[in-house]
């Protein structure tokens, strides 16, 4: 837990009891900080104030002399209606942050590392992270990915925060300071909680508030927003540019598979946990930032190839004689599915949940990768409208009957390469409570299947 006791004499609010809430209560409780507390969930409220926690209504709380209120990102406060309670504290003057704040404010002196961007956040975050301890440095890695900041071990001058930060976070860190700061790509997302892309772009700049001339911005280049980013930011730091489209001044890039910094080159092609021209945007960006951090460039090339991948991210579950089944649970709208249809030439593809507005005809180019389509959940008749004279497809109702359906049908065919690929394009709330739910089962089921052969690594 990090020590906040350099904040005591201030006085806080907790807003919302989930997982990042919990951790700065707990923190603030250790350090004998006074704060109140509060969810719109009674269950929630019971609990902690099981603790020992103080729990008041906030309509009943004097903001004068508070110091912040502890937002948990998730909480409205601007867009499309603020919570009450953060409009409260606005209109009293006080500052809105997240526990990743109480983290910068903690006094501690480790270098901290922050990555955004719409896709692969999770993966280079986790990159970064395996091979910053392969190499030796002390770091801790979350923010939106595992474990909430505040549950971090307190680091020492030499250490390393690494941070994956949503829009949603990142609106909540005003005094944050990243000595690198990755921003990876940008698609529309999250247009509900920021009214527009110019909303949601802005939220995701924040990522390079405070940073110092001497400080690194690592910016994706390929595309149109990012670009802009990269060329708004100018002179005012360091910039390095990284690329799988092209060759860029002074950056990174990545040709066919080929990482190319400075003189020196990468072959990612055979990292078999980081397939496809959107791993290699997340591994160039991960080079980047350790490069700046000061490892040597073959101490990261080591981190690369050991880099065991994250679960629901293309993670390689099972083979069952030579056809692979790959887990893209996460993969929860369209733009996130066509990272996993570029990186296979064969695919048995189970698709389908509550669907996102754009549903899955942006991935028409990829189409014909698909021997057949498994689709299941809500979205069976929009998707089944979509693919109809495209893409033969079954419609399987459910992720069970999917995989038994697909295994049989590429058991059978043996065609050389082949996956069978979940990766629904939708998020999972019609038949799963989250997306780790679903990959979860489908790990469990695909390594039960008659013959599978246990895989352990992951992408995206």
């Amino acid at each position: 837990m990090i020590d906040l006791s350099a904040l005591r004499g201030s006085r806080f609010v907790v807003l919302g009891l989930a997982r990042s809430g919990l951790a700065a209560a707990r923190a603030l409780k250790a350090a004998g900080i006074e704060f109140t507390a509060w969810d719109d969930n009674a269950a929630k409220r019971e609990a902690l104030a099981a603790e020992g926690v103080r729990i008041a209504d906030p309509a009943s709380i004097d903001w004068s002399g508070i110091a912040g209120l502890v937002m948990s990102p998730g909480i409205p406060h601007s867009y499309p209606k603020p919570h009450p309670v953060a409009a409260a504290a606005k209109a009293a003057g006080v500052p809105l942050i997240g526990d990743i704040e109480l983290l910068a404010r903690s006094g501690s002196k480790a270098r901290f590392v922050g990555v955004t961007g719409t896709n692969g956040k999770s993966t280079t975050t986790a990159l970064i992270g395996h091979i910053l301890r392969s190499a030796g440095v002390d770091c801790e890695i979350g923010g939106n990915l595992g474990p909430a900041s505040l549950d971090f071990r307190p680091l020492g001058d030499d250490g390393v925060y690494v941070l994956e930060m949503s829009s949603f976070q990142l609106e909540l860190v005003p005094s944050l300071r990243f000595d690198v700061a990755v921003w990876l790509n940008i698609t529309p997302d999250h247009i509900d909680r920021h009214g527009d892309l110019a909303g949601y772009i802005a939220a995701k700049r924040h990522i390079f508030d405070n940073q110092r001339p001497t400080d690194v911005a690592i910016v994706g280049v390929d595309d149109d927003a990012s670009k802009a980013e990269a060329i708004r930011l100018g002179a005012a730091r360091k910039t390095i540019g990284i690329t799988v489209k092209g060759n860029t001044p002074a950056g990174v890039s990545v040709h066919d598979g080929i990482l190319r910094d400075a003189g020196t080159t990468v072959d990612l092609r055979g990292i078999k946990t980081l397939p496809g021209a959107h791993n290699w945007q997340n591994a160039a960006a991960a080079w980047a930032a350790c490069r700046a951090l000061g490892l040597a460039a073959a101490a990261v090339e080591q981190g690369l190839r050991t880099y065991p991948g994250l679960a629901h991210r293309q993670e390689r579950v099972a083979v069952v004689g030579d056809i692979v089944y790959i887990n893209d649970s996460k993969a929860t709208n369209a733009d996130a599915t066509e990272k996993a249809l570029a990186a296979y030439d064969t695919i048995y593809w189970i698709v389908g949940g509550t669907a996102k507005e754009e549903g899955i005809a942006p991935l028409a180019p990829w189409f014909a990768r698909v021997v057949h389509a498994f689709l299941v959940g809500a979205s069976s008749e929009p998707f089944a409208a979509t693919l109809e004279g495209r893409v033969s497809f079954t419609r399987s109702g459910d992720l069970r009957t999917a995989l038994e359906q697909a295994h049989a049908m590429a058991q059978r065919e043996h065609r050389r390469g082949a996956v069978v690929l979940l990766s629904p394009a939708c998020a999972s709330y019609d038949q799963w409570p989250n997306f780790e739910a679903r990959g979860d089962a489908f790990r469990s089921m695909a390594r039960a299947l008659p013959g599978a052969i246990v895989e352990t690594g992951a992408a995206a």
